[in-house]
């Protein structure tokens, strides 16, 4: 949509020009008649090099403050509010979560010519992964294990929220397609709300490809999922979205970043998501070297249950969840990328390459192994 020289990181692990501008002088003078705690003399000092969004740096006489932009078609600012106060109950229940700060008017977002913008306190901690993309592998055992347990203390945290579903599926982790007895149907369902998914689906042979890649590894799921309880979860627990700080013990997870994937979902569903971002190569799975981490998926799984104990039952479950606990999201970038970017050639990746290629990579040997080993922990 705009051919700002601003660069973000692309979804082949290269760098491509920014769908999204890169955040203004202009904008943060308008912001600071809104927010108090930018101060004076805002100067920009950082741009993310994320691609979904635009985020920034500020410093101000006040200190530094973090800037979200999204497009107002992604994100309102009431849909950025149901974010908002599932951080805020966390953050009540001793959550190192980052702050939402609120403008004048006590709004936690706010909308200004067909953009929403949010501000965060800056976090605490050492962005240790902060050039890392999002499918960058973790490769530090010690840190894996203390990301298992603080996810777990999150899950306690959100026990008490009971916030309603999210009222967008873009760029939103959901579990309802695998809780649903007949996936397909409820994708056809639901296409005239979606309209930029429904596009994209009508040029391809959608369900004979469900059938073949995703639907065997969805049977049975549904009923066993029956009894899992609604949770609402983080949704991208990759390492790139916690800070962290060096203690006697090694390195501790300091802050929680990034909420824009959660919703309500099931912990297993949290924890599957968390060793598919951070125990898998997604980006060398065609290269010599096993994409497989496999310590890495035990050493998540074993730092959880050293604050959460899972059953055995709930072992195996979470392993037959991991090939297909994408479904949702993939989807969900299908539809941002078609509809919103308009670029029929990222959502070629995430339909064709993200959606079928994860699950069919775990019908081989790499990812049966992977499978086996969370399987023998139960």
């Amino acid at each position: 949509m705009n051919t700002d020289t601003h660069l973000v990181q692309g979804l082949d692990n290269d760098t491509v020009a920014a769908d999204w501008p890169a955040i203004t002088d202009e904008e943060i003078a308008w912001l600071q008649q809104r927010y108090p705690q930018l101060g004076g003399h805002g100067r920009l000092i950082w741009h993310s090099p994320r691609p979904l969004s635009a985020a920034a740096i500020v410093q101000s006489g006040a200190g530094q403050v973090f800037v979200k932009r999204h497009h107002a078609s992604v994100r309102s600012a009431d849909v950025l509010g149901e974010e908002h106060r599932f951080i805020a109950h966390l953050a009540a229940a001793g959550m190192p979560v980052v702050q939402v700060l609120r403008a004048a008017d006590g709004r936690t977002a706010v909308e200004h010519a067909g953009w929403t913008y949010e501000l965060h306190a800056l976090a605490h901690g050492q962005d240790l992964y902060r050039d890392a993309p999002s499918w960058t592998p973790l490769t530090d055992l010690a840190q894996a294990r203390e990301a298992g347990r603080m996810l777990a203390r999150l899950h306690q945290a959100s026990a008490g929220y009971h916030g309603p579903q999210r009222d967008t599926h873009l760029l939103v982790a959901r579990d309802d397609l695998i809780r649903s007895a007949d996936p397909v149907a409820m994708i056809a369902r639901d296409l005239h709300q979606r309209p930029g998914l429904a596009a994209y689906l009508a040029r391809q042979t959608w369900q004979h490809d469900l059938q073949r890649a995703v639907l065997p590894w969805h049977a049975g799921l549904a009923a066993r999922l029956q009894h899992e309880p609604r949770l609402w979860t983080h949704n991208d627990w990759h390492v790139s979205n916690l800070l962290w700080r060096a203690s006697g013990d090694g390195m501790q997870v300091a802050s929680v970043l990034d909420f824009g994937l959660a919703s309500p979902t099931s912990a297993l569903f949290d924890l599957a998501t968390a060793i598919e971002r951070n125990a898998v190569a997604w980006l060398e799975v065609d290269g010599p070297a096993p994409a497989a981490r496999v310590p890495i998926a035990l050493a998540l799984l074993a730092g959880y249950r050293e604050v959460c104990p899972l059953s055995a039952d709930r072992v195996h479950l979470l392993a037959d969840l991991l090939p297909i606990v994408h479904l949702d999201f993939a989807l969900s970038e299908v539809e941002y990328f078609e509809g919103v970017t308009g670029s029929s050639a990222n959502a070629d990746v995430a339909y064709h390459t993200f959606l079928l290629g994860h699950a069919e990579w775990f019908k081989g040997a790499d990812g049966q192994a992977l499978l086996a080993a969370l399987h023998a922990t139960a």
